[in-house]
């Protein structure tokens, strides 16, 4: 069923839908991967849970895989926002976690280790460093910033963009440590909402599936 909204504005968040990476566990920042039919098909069905907002605005990530999901959701003009592209994972992009962790010797856990574990390498993202994990907090700022300019005339924002960016602009909106983003995992299309309670800025639903 759809999503029902608040009579309060709410920053609503999607995550871009499946691609052949995300499946098979790959780091995907800056790379710009497409998506699968199966992942078109999740951001459709992304499109019907959100049918009944009438959103105020809406941002994308400039990444292709983001954009397809905003058109195929029913938002073929999202403003592209360059602070919503995935966080630039240097020379661990197109790697999985057991991948880094093998070249480690240990565990890879991204938001304790960041990106910069494995030296820049011309055949990952160009020779990239990466950016820090306080860097994408400082861009997820920005965008809620962006956003407080129409939560704060009553209008609800939709922002789509990754799995990474979205769980540290989460914690942008509360305004807490980034690193706490590690606890808050985030499916393939999932829709999580963002809004307010006694005054305080609050998690309102979390890592929710699109509606068949």
């Amino acid at each position: 069923m759809p999503i029902e909204p608040s009579p309060d504005p709410q920053l609503v968040l999607l995550r871009h839908g499946e691609t052949e990476w995300s499946a098979s566990g790959q780091h995907t920042g800056r790379s710009d991967i497409p998506l699968t039919a199966a992942g078109e098909e999740q951001a459709r069905q992304a499109g019907r849970a959100l049918a009944g907002y009438r959103f105020a605005a809406v941002y994308t990530s400039p990444l292709q895989r983001a954009r397809r999901t905003a058109e195929l959701a029913g938002f073929p003009d999202a403003v592209v926002d360059e602070n919503l592209a995935e966080w630039d994972y240097g020379p661990v992009d197109g790697r999985t976690a057991k991948e880094i962790g093998t070249a480690l010797g240990r565990e890879f856990l991204i938001f304790a280790d960041g990106v910069r574990v494995l030296p820049p390498d011309p055949a990952h993202s160009d020779g990239r460093p990466g950016e820090l994990l306080e860097e994408v907090y400082a861009r997820a700022l920005g965008v809620v910033a962006r956003a407080d300019e129409t939560l704060s005339d009553g209008g609800d924002v939709l922002v789509v963009a990754h799995g990474h960016l979205l769980r540290v602009l989460a914690t942008a909106w509360l305004g807490v440590d980034a690193r706490l983003g590690e606890r808050l995992e985030l499916g393939t299309a999932a829709i999580s909402i963002l809004g307010y309670g006694h005054s305080l800025r609050t998690i309102e639903g979390w890592n929710l599936p699109p509606t068949p």
